[in-house]
């Protein structure tokens, strides 16, 4: 049984930091043993760089190229910025698959949201351009988000580790959109990803990490890594009352048909 990751952030310093091994050597063992995929998401135009250099080294990693909402504040080029996403995405060595993470982030209060909301706006027009699927993360944004989504009615992609409501996630789904779903999923208190995995077709569901964040229950507080995808397809699984080794299969291929990658193998 094997998983595939739609969300990961290798070149976090985390990793070489925690890691008693070099992070490529992780990443490999991962890949060689109970990992089929991994995309490895980009933040920001340095560290999309940096998720590319990995991703090189790996068969079956693959990278998401863009700017986060929470990075902006830290950028002051945007039309500069957007031509080097662009020249990223579009050299063959980079090998994205998708455009992201963007989306909006409202968590804090001091967010710059017209700021956010601009880098969105101008991210999801280049995916439009480029005919190239979207990553969108979503925090406390849902209206705003969903408003976005309708004004680029060509653009479809991914709502990371999901949190809106079972209403939101079936308009997506509609729309040809993809949900995925975090170690958020076996929280204890997670009534409304489970509402959520259990209202939407199977076909539109992916897996993922976004490690080294959001470790899984009962590994909460650790360094999370794409072995823990385990965790997260069993509550999976249970939820659609099947067993983990035809929900691991149903969204490795959601992945491998979204993603348009060919049937992965190992080695």
């Amino acid at each position: 049984m094997t998983y595939f990751d739609s969300h990961a952030h290798y070149y976090d310093e985390r990793f070489s930091e925690e890691l008693s091994e070099s992070v490529d050597d992780f990443i490999g063992t991962l890949l060689n043993n109970s990992v089929s995929g991994i995309v490895n998401v980009g933040t920001s135009p340095e560290t999309s760089k940096s998720a590319i250099k990995q991703a090189q080294k790996h068969k079956n990693m693959y990278t998401a190229v863009g700017i986060h909402p929470s990075d902006t504040r830290f950028l002051s080029d945007m039309d500069g910025e957007l031509s080097e996403i662009e020249s990223l995405i579009k050299a063959p060595e980079s090998k994205c698959v998708l455009l992201g993470e963007i989306g909006l982030d409202y968590h804090y209060e001091d967010t710059d949201r017209e700021r956010q909301m601009r880098y969105f706006d101008e991210q999801m027009r280049l995916a439009g351009r480029l005919d190239i699927p979207v990553c969108i993360h979503d925090r406390e944004s849902h209206e705003d988000v969903m408003n976005v989504i309708r004004r680029h009615p060509s653009v479809r992609g991914v709502l990371h580790s999901f949190s809106g409501s079972s209403e939101m996630a079936k308009e997506l789904v509609k729309l040809g959109w993809m949900i995925s779903f975090s170690g958020t999923l076996t929280f204890k208190n997670a009534r409304k990803p489970k509402e959520v995995a259990a209202a939407i077709p199977r076909e539109c569901v992916l897996i993922e990490t976004d490690c080294p964040y959001l470790a899984p229950h009962p590994l909460r507080g650790t360094l999370n890594h794409s072995g823990n995808l385990e965790y997260t397809n069993a509550s999976l699984a249970e939820i659609w009352g099947v067993s983990p080794e035809e929900c691991a299969a149903v969204t490795e291929e959601n992945a491998e048909r979204f993603l348009k990658l060919p049937l992965i193998s190992h080695g």
